[in-house]
């Protein structure tokens, strides 16, 4: 299963998920659906205005992350 979608959470708010005040990040893909995504898929895009930009997501057929990547 592929999912794209965007996402715009600045510093201070992505802090509550370092922080560990916030365990998921709700996200909306392109089609619609609501995603739920562990906060620590997104350390790696951390800049210090946050996480922003277009993502694909790939999940296996038993909703494992595959892939996270910016696009």
């Amino acid at each position: 299963m592929i999912f794209y979608f965007s996402i715009n959470v600045n510093y201070q708010e992505f802090e509550r998920y370092y922080q560990g005040h916030a365990d998921k990040v709700e996200v909306r893909d392109n089609e619609g659906r609501i995603l739920w995504i562990h906060g620590r898929h997104f350390r790696p895009f951390l800049t210090r205005a946050g996480v922003q930009g277009q993502f694909k997501m790939e999940l296996s057929q038993s909703g494992e992350l595959l892939s996270l990547l910016k696009i």
